[in-house]
């Protein structure tokens, strides 16, 4: 599973929140536009700009406590 933190938020205030954890879905048609497809706020995947967000590793028992945190 992939993971990203968000560093910009900007005109996304109600869909991401600066400095949260988000799930990455693979998207590889959008990846080389510059978009990744991120879980955000509503529960459901969207397409945001690459910029906006910096990609994590966690390790696996903090995966397991993001994947159950809706």
């Amino acid at each position: 599973m992939k993971f990203s933190v968000c560093i910009n938020n900007k005109g996304y205030e109600a869909s991401l929140e600066k400095g949260k954890i988000y799930q990455v879905k693979d998207d590889n048609k959008s990846s080389g536009k510059g978009l990744i497809r991120i879980i955000d706020e509503s529960g459901d995947a969207y397409l945001y700009s690459k910029e906006m967000f910096v990609p994590i590793k966690v390790p696996k028992k903090v995966e397991e406590v993001l994947l159950t945190v809706k």
